[in-house]
């Protein structure tokens, strides 16, 4: 298993995640930030268990963040 944890209010919109993987993210047309498709929100923070299928894409998703707000490590 995996988890992703997204710190969205500090997103700044530029859309590395959703180029990287697209069926895990997708941009907000109302704000212009990143969703974190199926995550559940609290206080600011997004998170999602997944299996480990999509952990190295993610892997990338986080580091192409240029803002660091997204995590993602085995659990």
């Amino acid at each position: 298993m995996l988890r992703i944890i997204f710190q969205r209010q500090k997103c700044i919109g530029c859309g590395s995640c959703v180029e990287v993987a697209p069926d895990r993210w997708q941009m907000n047309k109302l704000d212009g930030k990143s969703i974190l498709i199926d995550a559940k929100g609290k206080k600011g923070f997004y998170t999602i268990e997944l299996t480990n299928d999509e952990y190295e894409q993610n892997k990338e998703v986080e580091s192409s963040c240029p803002m660091h707000i997204i995590r993602v490590e085995k659990c």
